[in-house]
């Protein structure tokens, strides 16, 4: 019997995201929107190997006429999925609350990341944690409305 990478615990980590992310479409981000006190919406991308839509929750705020997140992955060592396909194929779709937006995301540059690194700082300090936990840089990302 052949057994998945990443074991029973990624498979129950996939179920929890599901309905996660039910519960937050269901209730219009009533539920799961937000995060220790942090807004969170919905992003939509393209898998870079199934080419499958996979929708994951993350902490954003708002900037200007886009969106900041950041590919945290809890300060795991590796990038997190969302953002691997992003980088594939940057074109995607978010949801905050029942509100759906076509977006396109970047990687921001040094001067703006430090501004926007800030900015996601004073909403969730877990992510200056997450930089001691890691050597990669954590990426911020930007999503702008296509």
């Amino acid at each position: 019997m052949a057994v998945r990478s990443g074991g029973p615990g990624k498979a129950v980590g996939r179920t929890m995201m599901r309905m996660i992310v039910w519960l937050y479409r269901r209730t219009g981000g009533r539920v799961g929107g937000s995060m220790r006190g942090a807004p969170v919406l919905l992003i939509t991308s393209t898998g870079r190997r199934s080419g499958q839509p996979w929708t994951t929750p993350v902490i954003y705020q708002a900037d200007g006429d886009g969106w900041v997140v950041i590919a945290s992955n809890a300060g795991s060592t590796r990038h997190p999925a969302w953002w691997l396909n992003l980088r594939a194929s940057p074109e995607a779709t978010i949801e905050i609350g029942r509100d759906t937006y076509p977006v396109t995301a970047h990687k921001v540059d040094d001067d703006e990341r430090a501004r926007l690194w800030q900015k996601m700082v004073a909403v969730y300090p877990g992510y200056d944690g997450y930089t001691k936990k890691t050597s990669r840089q954590i990426p911020v990302v930007r999503l702008d409305r296509r």
